[in-house]
């Protein structure tokens, strides 16, 4: 027998027996009742479909039931019953004890509670960091005080006016030096060199690190790779890529007031409004270490 011979015969024989199947199932849907067997299984036990089971010549087919329900739609004369109005059901006060709170609606609602409270002062904290100019401090404008006392403080100690919560230092700004200032810095800070003074920004503009005051040089001296910068922030030494950045400062009245929100990017290599060099000997060697 060859190969072909082989499969054609297994198709046919797949070819009957699905008929077959398709055969045995039509005639159990016709034949058999409109309930399916797990149906008349569970309801066996009730005695009330029992009996009518009982009454019946034979169980009613689907097709049967099918019939029926098209010839009622198709006969005109039937109608519906009408049903006389049922009489107000009598008014009942609702119980006190249900219309209160139970313990399980206690313990969640309070649940509930303690969770809302806990999201809110999340996010209370979450605002208070991204808008730190909320509360004061960094990031918002610092009433420092009054522009003579300042200056008269930093002339006493020769060291700059630190201001911790704002991260800047104000140290005193030439007028001499306003002109050359205008081509080289912006607009933004030259209003408080006008007044006489600017704020630097702490951080070194290497890698951050802060800066000090060496009160020798009167210079800032950096002591993590020896970046150096004059008194007004002005690159003279080191591996900074360019001189301290800044804070606009606003004088108006006498009374410094310094935006620490907005950063103003230090003046390039090489800008030299002041003219001043180191006064003494530095505190940093040129590698970085102190002396």
């Amino acid at each position: 027998m060859s190969g072909s011979t082989i499969v054609a015969l297994a198709v046919g024989a797949l070819v009957f027996l699905a008929a077959l199947v398709l055969f045995t199932t039509a005639r159990r849907r016709d034949a058999n009742s409109a309930l399916s067997r797990e149906t008349r299984g569970r309801d066996r036990p009730n005695p009330f479909l029992a009996e009518e089971e009982a009454e019946a010549e034979h169980p009613t087919t689907g097709r049967e039931v099918e019939r029926a329900a098209a010839l009622a739609r198709r006969e005109p004369s039937r109608e519906l019953e009408r049903v006389s109005a049922a009489p107000p059901a009598p008014y009942v006060p609702p119980d006190e004890e249900s219309l209160g709170v139970t313990r399980r609606q206690f313990f969640n609602r309070s649940i509930v509670a303690m969770f809302g409270l806990g999201l809110t002062g999340f996010g209370a904290a979450v605002l208070a960091f991204l808008w730190p100019g909320l509360s004061g401090g960094f990031g918002s404008k610092i009433r420092v005080g009054k522009l003579e006392d300042i200056l008269a403080q930093i002339e006493d100690t020769r060291e700059p006016f630190y201001v911790p919560e704002g991260r800047f230092y104000i140290n005193p700004y030439p007028k001499s030096g306003v002109s050359k200032a205008e081509s080289a810095y912006s607009p933004a800070v030259l209003p408080g060199m006008e007044a006489g003074v600017v704020a630097l920004y702490q951080k070194c503009v290497h890698l951050g690190c802060r800066v000090p005051w060496c009160i020798t040089s009167q210079w800032f001296e950096c002591p993590c790779h020896g970046s150096k910068y004059n008194r007004v922030g002005e690159k003279k030494a080191g591996p900074a890529p360019r001189g301290l950045d800044r804070f606009p400062v606003d004088a108006a009245g006498g009374t410094v007031v310094v935006d620490t929100g907005l950063v103003i990017q230090g003046p390039p290599i090489g800008t030299n409004t002041t003219g001043q060099e180191a006064e003494g000997p530095a505190c940093i060697s040129a590698s970085g270490g102190e002396h």
